[in-house]
């Protein structure tokens, strides 16, 4: 009778505990996209071209966390912050500054923007709980520039933070560009100021600057309720220096060949590089380094730099495998490591 009860104590501390986690689960979702049928919106939920899409369900996901094998990716806590940057560049030059995973300063024609930016230790809806920053930022938030406008990829914790959002919008009201859907959660949210874009859409930044969304092969998701319920994206910016493009976050496709016909000549381009392992679970959305080389060839572009690496461990690639791999790539394809860049974080680096 007492292992009976010792059971059915045990089995009701899983129910509760497992409904806990749903609650919290669909607690934490976004706010649905509500609009029109699209080529890549169903009515329900968006999806990438060609059918390609993330794996899906609880089985992939523990055959992948039951068999991980990951890299070496030391904690790097005491990494010194780069230089403060300039307040403002000119018309027709280009600055970057790369700060960490996906975010970058980009300064061009007296504009700041920002991509993907996060400050946060986490990339989690709890900051006592998730993928830990395993080296401080790039740049202090305190020596940012003030910043004209984010660019948000799509709303996945590592790169929608709204820890860091909420500290840009109190601190600069910077306008917000992100996928269909995203403007709603923000606004949930008390973030002011976000504008929806489809893809292929644009807007103004300026009097001479726009900003384009472009496609990508991803997915979205915060909660257990909002799997693909917002669009995910990549941007051109069309500057005086050229068109600047930033991927986000992305497995390869043909949309990289496409980007570079509709958009083009792309002056330079923004790739991802890491979170590639297991392949077989992480190609659909990430791009490896060998097919951000493939991509950089693609879009036809003089000059890339490499993102999405080096901060977090979200897969199972260790610390120096990204630049290690795409280094490799580059040399089987005779393509000279000047031309696809890995900056070091806080550095500014101008395009000439």
């Amino acid at each position: 009778m007492t292992k009976r009860r010792v059971l059915l104590g045990i089995m009701a501390l899983l129910v509760l505990l497992a409904s806990g986690v749903f609650l919290i689960g669909c607690s934490i979702s976004a706010p649905r996209y509500e609009g029109p049928v699209s080529a890549h919106f169903d009515g329900k939920q968006f999806k990438n071209a060609g059918g390609v899409h993330a794996q899906e369900g609880l089985g992939p996901m523990l055959k992948w966390q039951l068999h991980r094998n990951k890299g070496d990716f030391p904690e790097q806590p005491n990494l010194p912050y780069g230089p403060k940057p300039p307040a403002r560049v000119g018309r027709g030059k280009l600055r970057v500054t790369f700060i960490n995973h996906g975010t970058f300063l980009l300064q061009f024609d007296s504009l700041n923007v920002l991509t993907d930016p996060i400050w946060s230790e986490r990339t989690s809806p709890f900051q006592w709980i998730g993928p830990k920053r395993l080296r401080p930022p790039g740049l202090r938030f305190e020596d940012l520039p003030k910043i004209d406008a984010v660019l948000i990829s799509h709303n996945h914790y590592d790169h929608l933070d709204l820890n860091t959002l909420r500290r840009l919008a109190a601190r600069d009201q910077p306008r917000i560009f992100a996928g269909l859907g995203v403007r709603a959660f923000l606004e949930e949210e008390h973030i002011a100021n976000a504008t929806d874009l489809d893809w292929w859409q644009q807007q103004p930044l300026s009097s001479t600057v726009q900003v384009v969304s472009v496609p990508a092969q991803h997915f979205s998701g915060r909660g257990l309720r909002d799997r693909d319920a917002t669009l995910w994206t990549g941007f051109v910016l069309r500057t005086a220096a050229g068109p600047l493009y930033y991927a986000g976050d992305t497995g390869y496709g043909p949309h990289f060949k496409e980007i570079g016909q509709r958009e083009g000549p792309i002056r330079l381009a923004i790739l991802p590089i890491g979170a590639y392992q297991p392949v077989w679970f992480m190609q659909p959305i990430h791009t490896a380094p060998s097919e951000a080389v493939q991509a950089h060839i693609d879009l036809k572009s003089p000059r890339s730099i490499a993102t999405h690496f080096g901060t977090f461990q979200l897969a199972d690639d260790g610390l120096t495998e990204p630049v290690t791999d795409l280094r490799k790539a580059l040399r089987a394809e005779q393509i000279p490591d000047s031309t696809f860049l890995v900056l070091k974080e806080g550095v500014g680096w101008q395009l000439r």
